[in-house]
């Protein structure tokens, strides 16, 4: 019975095998602060919040994805990036860095 039993995938950034401790710091950055500047982009009044944390997460962003060793560590990092460019946008559109 053996066949039966059924895993499921382990959820890991490490797909290799190897510890990428800088790397997944970045990745973990990037998500906080894609989070952030996409939820605070909904509100006018927060403005400085999502501008500035849009642009650290593009900035983290982008460095995570230079520097980026595993598949999985690439595509969290697509995603947040998109979250903190957006936030960007957004932000800037509603008033600024200022």
């Amino acid at each position: 019975m053996a066949q039966t039993v059924h895993r499921f995938p382990a959820l890991t950034l490490n797909t290799d095998g190897h510890r990428h401790p800088r790397e997944n710091t970045l990745v973990g950055l990037t998500v906080i602060l894609g989070l952030v500047a996409f939820i605070s982009s909904f509100f006018h009044s927060v403005h400085m919040l999502s501008s500035w944390t849009g642009v650290a997460g593009v900035v983290t962003g982008l460095w995570g994805q230079f520097i980026s060793v595993t598949t999985a560590e690439r595509f969290v990092l697509v995603i947040s990036l998109a979250m903190s460019a957006f936030g960007l946008g957004i932000g800037l559109a509603h008033g600024g860095l200022w």
